[in-house]
């Protein structure tokens, strides 16, 4: 059995048709999801959602990328604060704090509110003794860095989606942080992360889709879902030299260990 650590229910993509998402999880062996939290705008929805199933649970939390809508001349984003962060985790299905992190790929500096922001929820993390779910691209340096000073280590978290080298694996690996493996791992030039996935040890890492991004091989050029996760899985094993049902053991042992959930 498998559990995808990280999607996107709350999404249109996915959210239109949730009874048939739902119904393609369990039968490609797909026990739970966590549904992650990208604005404050959103969390009702992914509460509800999750409070709606009781394979689901879900996360709070402001993804870097995100200052305003996509959509010209809409108001900003309310900004998260310690406090509200802290109210919000407090319903039990909320097992997270994120996505948060850095993102230096789409955003160009001066991005002091984008670094202030990920201070803002490892400060929350560590006031509610949740584990953080961190999305760093383009900006490891910074991302360790950030955490290393804001101690982390007390919370401790996932690196989702991982896509950085072995030293940045081994950065998050020693501040207690689980290393988050999606579909790009089944990417033909994913080689440098095929070697990432091969040395993170055996209780120390997640499998996930970031659906509905992200679609792995064979799926390339869908939307992605929850339900693909076994794909990554099947990615992983190969890499790792480990069946399918182990990478699924070790994964969902490691999830429930992290997340205490599901």
């Amino acid at each position: 059995m498998f559990i995808d650590s990280h999607c996107h229910l709350s999404f249109p993509e996915l959210s239109t048709e949730i009874d048939a998402v739902l119904a393609r999880m369990r039968a490609s062996g797909v026990v739970g999801a966590l549904n992650v939290c990208t604005t404050l705008e959103e969390f009702s929805r992914v509460r509800d959602l999750a409070g709606s199933h009781d394979n689901l649970c879900c996360s709070v939390g402001v993804h870097p990328d995100y200052l305003s809508d996509l959509a010209p001349g809409s108001p900003p984003l309310e900004e998260p604060t310690i406090e509200r962060l802290v109210t919000l985790a407090a319903h039990p299905k909320v097992v997270a704090i994120g996505e948060t992190g850095l993102d230096y790929y789409r955003l160009k500096e001066p991005l002091d509110w984008q670094r202030e922001r990920f201070r803002v929820h490892i400060r929350a993390a560590r006031s509610t003794a949740k584990p953080l779910i961190v999305h760093t691209r383009a900006a490891a340096e910074d991302t360790i860095r950030l955490m290393r000073e804001e101690g982390a280590d007390a919370c401790g978290g996932v690196m989702h989606c991982f896509t950085e080298d072995w030293a940045t694996a081994c950065a998050a690996l020693d501040l207690g942080f689980y290393i988050s493996f999606s579909g790009i791992v089944t990417f033909r030039n994913a080689n440098a992360l095929r070697d990432v996935a091969r040395r993170v040890p055996d209780d120390r890492f997640l499998i996930e889709t970031d659906s509905p991004y992200l679609a792995p091989v064979p799926m390339r050029g869908k939307a992605n879902e929850p339900a693909y996760v076994a794909y990554v899985a099947a990615g992983l094993a190969s890499v790792r030299g480990q069946s399918i049902d182990r990478i699924g053991e070790l994964s969902t042992f490691n999830f429930q260990r992290l997340f205490r959930y599901l």
